[in-house]
């Protein structure tokens, strides 16, 4: 999965933003922490929910379910607003 083009990603003071361009169907903003940072970093390259899970549990700490629930559901909602191409 990766990072649909209509969609950018941009760290701003510690926080990530996910933005739509003119093409996206989606007109709003996403806005997360380091989190959200670190699987826009992996969409952008095109990765899978394991590789997600995978860098997230070597970059923090914390219970690999409650990281795979947290991904899971991070992806849900940019999978809602077509963010996410398969």
């Amino acid at each position: 999965m990766k990072l649909n083009q209509h969609f950018l990603s941009h760290d701003i003071a510690g926080q990530t933003v996910i933005v739509p361009t003119a093409g996206a169907d989606f007109h709003g903003l996403i806005q997360g922490n380091k989190t959200l940072s670190v699987i826009a970093e992996c969409l952008k390259k095109g990765t899978t929910e394991k590789e997600i899970v995978d860098t997230l549990c070597d970059r923090f700490d914390g219970a690999r379910e409650d990281i795979e629930a947290d991904v899971r559901e991070a992806l849900r909602q940019l999978r809602e607003i077509g963010a996410i191409d398969e």
